[in-house]
């Protein structure tokens, strides 16, 4: 199956899994979706996330966090630039998600990071999506 945005398809994948109260979720592997996946587990996102061969595949299997009352800690995805739009800001520019509550992923010139950590670098880049 050919993907022409992989990263929003993580993300609905992700989405859906927590509607569906899922304990984990599979999503195809790649460099970029391994560094998403290792910045939701540090901003506390999800429990872990691991590299596995599924049917000869290389796949990453992320394991879901919900809170007590069983809510996810996922409130909400929102990709923000698309392979037919794409959205770039200046170090100065790199936005706040929900006054400071949510996190931006960029990706910079750095690597992909927070928006907290794109501020602290001073560096801009490509706003990838918004989570909360």
């Amino acid at each position: 199956m050919i993907l022409s945005d992989p990263i929003s398809d993580m993300l609905t994948r992700i989405r859906n899994a927590n509607m569906a109260e899922h304990k984990q979720v599979q999503i195809p592997h790649s460099k970029m979706k391994t560094e998403v996946a290792r910045l939701l587990k540090e901003e506390g996102y999800i429990k872990d996330f691991t590299k596995e061969n599924v049917e000869g595949k290389a796949t990453l299997v992320l394991f879901l966090k919900y809170m007590e009352d069983q809510k996810p800690v996922i409130q909400g995805l929102r990709r923000v630039s698309r392979p037919s739009r794409r959205h770039y800001v200046g170090a100065e520019d790199v936005p706040r998600v929900l006054g400071g509550i949510g996190t931006a992923f960029l990706s910079t010139s750095s690597g992909i990071l927070t928006d907290n950590d794109a501020r602290k670098a001073h560096v801009g880049g490509e706003v990838l999506c918004y989570i909360w």
